[in-house]
């Protein structure tokens, strides 16, 4: 066995014996919305910018950078990584928002998502709307955390996004999520917002549509 562990993945996360320039590492790669990121026996952030290849060679995807090689055994899933590494989806794309959506985007966003917002062909608005089909609340503490007036004006299939610091104390997942489900709602996503936020979608139970 030499040591090898098999690969585990999940989704977009995989633990295995990777190779990084030659030697083996135990580390688990999270495939993110813009950078490869390896932890465990290794440590590596791996911007998409500075990946040069990502191709698939059998059930290993192989990416090159800046003069290395990293070998991640991935099964069946090397093509699909490969494919997201070279052609990313967009941040909206990525949060699920469609051309002729409604969306509402209130709390501290910044002007570079809401300009995203408006490229992908949404209907947005700063201000809570009815029948909204998404609604984005970039909030700093946790007693700003309003999911029972949200609700009121999300339609029943519509999500709400609750955009909090990364790491911040004054707001925690933990605090989020029961908050949420308090309002009878359901956490069913959690996406990389930006390097410094994150972001953690909301919608109402389907029995209850």
């Amino acid at each position: 066995m030499g040591g090898t562990i098999p690969p585990k993945r999940m989704g977009n996360q995989a633990t295995a014996t990777v190779r990084y320039d030659g030697e083996t590492h135990e580390a688990k790669v999270l495939l993110e919305t813009d950078e490869v990121i390896v932890r465990g026996g290794l440590k590596l952030k791996i911007p998409f910018r500075d990946i040069r290849e990502a191709k698939p060679a059998g059930d290993t995807l192989v990416l090159r950078w800046k003069g290395h090689e990293l070998r991640v055994p991935l099964g069946g899933d090397a093509a699909k990584w490969a494919e997201k590494i070279r052609n990313p989806k967009s941040r909206v794309e990525k949060l699920g928002v469609k051309a002729k959506q409604k969306v509402c985007a209130i709390g501290s966003l910044d002007g570079e998502f809401l300009a995203e917002l408006e490229k992908s062909g949404a209907d947005v608005s700063r201000k809570l709307r009815r029948d909204s089909d998404a609604i984005f609340a970039a909030l700093e503490s946790g007693g700003d955390l309003a999911f029972e007036r949200w609700r009121q004006f999300l339609q029943a299939a519509g999500s709400i996004w609750v955009v909090r610091p990364k790491g911040n104390p004054a707001i925690t997942e933990m605090e989020v999520m029961q908050a949420g489900r308090a309002a009878g709602l359901v956490d069913v996503k959690v996406v990389r917002f930006s390097a410094t936020h994150t972001a953690e979608k909301f919608v109402i139970p389907l029995t209850r549509r």
